[in-house]
C-alpha cells in the first residue's frame, strides 16, 4: 500500500471528493451517499472551494480516482478510499478489513480499480442495464409488509380448505382417523423403546388428543392466527403457531397433505417467522417498522430459485422422453389431475406450438432462475417471467394454493420503489404505505428492540443453507462424500418437512386413467358416485377450483396411476362408502344411495381423453372415455368382516 498523504486542514467529518461530471461516479456516489448517511460528506473535485480547500491534492489525481480524506487529514484514494467509505458506520463492511489483513486482495482490488476507471462509459452502460436509473440500497419495507401479510392469506385459504373436509378425510368416520393413527403410532414407539424423541419423528400437536373436537380446534386456531397475520398483529409468534399447527395436521394427514404446496408453505412459513418484525401491533406506517433482514430475504429467494430450478431440472434428469423431444405439453393438459376449462382449449393449440411453449417453459425454470441473484432490472425480468409462467398455470389446471404461493415469493424478488411504482396513485399516496427511513435516532430505538438479533440470523442463514443445498445438489445428481454428513443430518430434520427438494411433473403421464367408484344393491346393476371436480361425468365442464383444494379428488388421481393394493387409503374410503358415513359422503358431489348405503361397492377403471372441437360441437361433451377394466372388485361389509368371526 502507498505512503498516506495529509491535507493541513482536514475537514470536520470524512469527505469524499469525485468527478462531479462523470455518469457512472454519478450513479454509484447516489448509493454510497444512501448507506452513509449523514456520517460521510461528498463534493465533486469541480466545485472551486476543492482546490482552496486542499491545494496539497493535485487536479490529476482527483481526476484519476476518488479521494476520501479523513478527519485527521489522511487522504486516500481508489478501492481504499470506497472501502474505508463502505466502513462508516464502523464495522457495516468487511472490505477495509480484508484489504487491509492482505497484500494481495489490496493489489487485486486496485486493478481491478483501475481497471473500471479506465473504461468507465462501458460500466456506466452496464451499471443501467444492471440496475436501472435507480443504483440506491434497495429498501424492502413494504415487500415485506406485503409478503407478510400475503403469506396470511395462503395460510387462511389452506385451512379454510383443509376444515371443510378434514372430518371426512382424517375425522373419527373419516377414510384414515387420526386417532386410530396416533394410537397405532404410540404402540409402535411404546413397542420400539422410543421415548421424547417420537415428537420429532411423528411433529404433531394431536399427541394431546386426535379428536374431531380437536381437530377443528387446530383449523380454527390456524384460520384465527392467518387473520391476525394478515392485519399485522404478534406477526412473528403468529407466524411460528401457524408452523407449527400446519406441521400438526400434515404429520397426521399423511396422504391427504403430502403435496409439494403443503411442504412449500411449512418452509415459506418457517424463514416467515424470522423475516417478521417482533412487534405486537401494527405500526402506522412500515418504515416505522426495523429493517427487514437481508440474509432472510436471500434465504427466501434461494427457495424460490430451488423450486424453479429443480422443477425443470428434474425433467431432464428423469430421462422422460416427452420432456426430450419436447412433446410433453401435448399431454400435460388432459393428464394433469384437475384440469381447467382453458386446459380444455390450451390442449387443442398445434403441435408446434405446444414444443415452442415447452421451450419456454424449460427458459424460465432453467435459465430464468439464476436472475433472481442478479441485479435489480435483470431480477425484475426474472420475476416477470416466472410471475408469468405461474399465471399461465393458474389458468389451465388447478393447483390450489402453490401458484398464489408462488407469486407471493416473486414479491420478495422486488424492493419498495418497484412495488410502489406498481401500485395506483390513491395507494401509492397512503401514510401506511410510507417507505420515507426513519430518522437517526427513530432507527437506533427500533434497530434492536424489534428485529431478530444477527446472533440467531446468522446460524440460522447457514444451518438452512446447509440442509437445503445439500438437498439441492443431491437432487440434481451429485454424490459426493463430503455430503453424506450433510444428508444424515437432512435425514434427521426430514420430519419438520421444512428443508425440501421441488420437482413437479418429473415424469409427464401421457394418459389418463380415471377410476369411478360405483354402488350396487343387487350387484348387477351399478350407479356412480360423483365427485365434485374430479373428472366423471363426461358433459361436466372442468371447472376453475382452485385456491381450494378437494384433497379427495387430487388423490383419486393418484390412485388411478396405480394400483389399489399401493393404495390402501382407498379401500378404507370404499368401507366407509358402504357404512354411509356422513363425513365422507359430504366429499362428494352425488350420492345414488340417498336411503340407504349400497350392499356392494366397486371401482371401475376409465381412459380419458379431451375431445376435439369438432366431437365438442356434435355431443357436447368435454371428454371421451373407454373403459379398461376393473380397478377394485365388488366388495360388501360382509366381506370384510367375515374374516374377524
Amino acid at each position: 500500500m502507498n505512503r498516506v498523504m495529509h491535507v493541513a486542514a482536514p475537514p470536520p467529518k470524512p469527505l469524499l471528493i469525485f468527478d462531479g461530471e462523470c455518469d457512472f461516479c454519478g450513479l454509484w456516489i447516489s448509493r454510497w451517499r444512501q448507506s452513509a448517511g449523514t456520517r460521510v460528506d461528498f463534493l465533486p473535485f469541480q466545485d472551486t472551494s476543492v482546490g482552496d480547500r486542499f491545494p496539497e491534492i493535485p487536479r490529476a489525481q482527483f481526476e484519476r480516482a476518488v479521494q476520501l480524506i479523513e478527519t485527521d487529514g489522511a487522504v486516500y484514494g481508489g478501492a481504499e478510499a470506497v472501502f474505508r467509505l463502505l466502513a462508516h458506520p464502523p464495522g457495516a463492511q468487511p472490505w477495509l478489513r480484508w484489504y487491509q489483513a492482505s497484500a494481495d486482495f489490496a493489489k487485486s482490488a486496485e486493478a481491478a480499480y483501475r481497471f473500471v476507471a479506465g473504461h468507465r462509459p462501458l460500466f456506466s452502460w452496464l451499471t443501467r442495464i444492471g440496475w436501472g436509473r435507480h443504483v440506491e440500497q434497495p429498501r424492502h419495507f413494504l415487500v415485506r409488509g406485503i409478503f407478510l401479510r400475503g403469506l396470511g392469506v395462503v395460510y387462511l385459504i389452506a385451512f379454510l380448505s383443509l376444515w371443510s373436509q378434514i372430518f371426512g378425510l382424517i375425522g373419527r368416520n373419516g377414510i384414515l382417523p387420526a386417532e386410530q393413527f396416533i394410537s397405532n403410532a404410540g404402540n409402535f414407539f411404546d413397542t420400539h423403546g422410543i421415548g421424547a424423541d417420537r415428537h420429532r419423528m411423528l411433529p404433531t400437536l394431536c399427541w394431546f388428543g386426535a379428536s374431531d373436537s380437536a381437530l377443528r380446534i387446530q383449523c380454527a386456531a390456524g384460520t384465527v392466527l392467518a387473520i391476525l397475520v394478515i392485519v399485522g398483529i404478534a406477526p412473528a409468534p403468529c407466524l411460528f403457531l401457524l408452523w407449527l399447527i400446519y406441521l400438526s395436521l400434515s404429520s397426521v394427514c399423511r396422504e391427504f397433505l403430502g403435496f409439494q404446496w403443503d411442504i412449500l408453505l411449512l418452509e415459506t412459513g418457517f424463514l416467515a417467522i424470522f423475516f417478521a418484525p417482533l412487534q405486537l401491533w401494527p405500526v402506522r406506517s412500515v418504515s416505522r417498522e426495523p429493517p427487514p433482514s437481508r440474509l432472510v430475504l436471500w434465504l427466501l429467494r434461494w427457495l424460490l430459485f430451488q423450486l424453479m430450478f429443480e422443477s425443470g431440472i428434474v425433467k431432464l434428469l428423469s430421462g422422460d422422453a416427452t420432456w426430450r423431444d419436447l412433446s410433453a405439453l401435448t399431454f400435460h393438459y388432459e393428464s394433469q389431475p384437475l384440469p381447467t376449462w382453458i386446459g380444455w382449449h390450451a390442449h387443442q393449440l398445434p403441435f408446434w406450438f405446444q414444443k415452442f411453449s415447452c421451450v419456454v417453459m424449460f427458459v424460465i425454470e432453467l435459465a430464468v432462475p439464476f436472475l433472481f441473484f442478479a441485479p435489480r432490472r435483470l431480477r425484475l425480468f426474472g420475476c416477470g417471467a416466472t410471475v408469468a409462467l405461474q399465471i399461465l398455470i393458474l389458468l389451465t389446471g388447478n393447483y390450489t394454493f402453490f401458484n398464489c404461493l408462488t407469486l407471493l415469493l416473486c414479491v420478495t424478488l422486488l424492493d419498495d420503489f418497484t412495488l410502489r411504482e406498481l401500485l395506483p396513485d390513491r395507494l401509492r399516496r397512503s401514510p401506511a404505505l410510507d417507505a420515507t427511513p426513519m430518522n437517526r435516532e427513530q432507527a437506533r430505538k427500533t434497530q434492536h428492540a424489534f428485529r431478530w438479533p444477527r446472533w440467531v440470523l446468522a446460524p440460522l442463514t447457514g444451518f438452512v443453507l446447509c440442509l437445503t443445498a445439500g438437498e439441492f445438489l443431491f437432487t440434481i445428481g451429485a454424490r459426493w462424500r463430503v455430503l453424506e454428513p450433510v444428508m444424515a443430518l437432512h435425514d434427521y430434520c426430514a420430519p419438520l418437512r421444512t428443508f425440501n427438494s421441488y420437482g413437479l411433473f418429473r415424469v409427464m403421464t401421457t394418459s389418463r386413467p380415471e377410476i369411478i367408484v360405483e354402488g350396487s344393491n343387487d350387484g348387477v346393476n351399478w350407479q356412480p358416485y360423483e365427485f365434485k371436480y374430479k373428472a366423471g361425468d363426461v358433459s361436466r365442464r372442468p371447472a376453475f377450483v382452485a385456491p381450494h383444494q378437494p384433497r379427495l379428488d387430487w388423490q383419486m388421481w393418484f390412485a388411478a396411476l396405480g394400483d389399489v393394493r399401493h393404495n390402501p387409503w382407498f379401500g378404507e374410503f370404499c368401507v366407509r362408502l358402504l357404512q354411509g358415513s356422513p363425513e365422507v359422503l359430504a366429499l362428494l358431489e352425488k350420492n345414488p344411495f340417498p336411503e340407504k348405503p349400497p350392499r356392494y361397492i366397486r371401482a371401475v377403471l376409465y381412459d380419458y381423453r379431451f375431445t376435439n372441437c369438432a366431437e365438442k360441437r356434435a355431443m357436447g361433451a368435454w371428454w371421451k372415455r373407454k373403459e379398461l377394466g376393473i380397478y377394485l372388485p365388488p366388495i360388501s361389509l360382509e366381506q370384510i368382516q367375515k374374516p374377524e368371526r
